[in-house]
């Protein structure tokens, strides 16, 4: 696949012929992609005044999605992936906003498995949506089964709503940063069991 060259740095370039390969170097351009704006947390904890964990997390589905639409070529090339991921980024911080405005009454309230699964991010909900619109839950945790211990307990973690730094310290990551390019690659590769069925 091939983008304007006007518009792509050398680097996201480079990120991007990572991202697409089925080898090691696509951990690598998951990495790259993830690290080279990480700088954007900061910046939407000042910009939108959410805790740096709100901001962190919208950062991670941010990459997660920018991932789903390098891979499957929806990302078109035509701004810098800075820019693009920026844009991505300012909706998913603007969503949290006004998910925490109309949820704040319903903090402290008990939640069914199906409301957990709808808590995850973006490109979760699109592989979980299905099944649960199919009303297919045993496939879910036959899926979720197929992926192994580090990865079942690593989704099941998230899905229960512990943080990436309290799943690095139950789990014995380095940090809260490996805890989501494992999730990264952990719901890749679910979706990729999805595929099949």
């Amino acid at each position: 696949m091939s983008y304007p060259a006007t518009s792509l740095y050398q680097t996201d370039r480079e990120i991007i012929h990572n991202l697409l390969q089925d080898n090691g170097n696509r951990r690598k351009g998951e990495d790259q992609l993830f690290n080279s704006y990480a700088y954007f947390v900061k910046e939407g904890a000042r910009k939108y005044r959410l805790p740096d964990e709100d901001a962190f997390d919208a950062y991670s589905d941010t990459i997660l999605s920018a991932i789903e639409k390098i891979t499957n070529g929806s990302f078109e090339g035509r701004s810098s992936l800075k820019t693009w991921l920026y844009q991505i980024f300012h909706n998913k911080c603007v969503d949290l906003l006004r998910k925490k405005t109309t949820n704040k009454s319903s903090i402290h309230q008990t939640a069914s498995i199906t409301e957990l699964l709808y808590q995850l991010s973006d490109n979760s909900k699109s592989v979980i949506q299905r099944l649960v619109d199919q009303s297919d839950i045993s496939l879910l945790k036959q899926r979720l089964n197929e992926l192994g211990n580090p990865c079942r307990e690593l989704l099941h973690l998230s899905a229960d709503g512990y943080s990436d730094k309290e799943i690095a310290h139950t789990m014995s990551y380095k940090s809260a940063d490996v805890v989501k390019t494992s999730r990264l690659r952990c719901m890749e590769r679910l979706r990729q069991l999805y595929k099949r069925t």
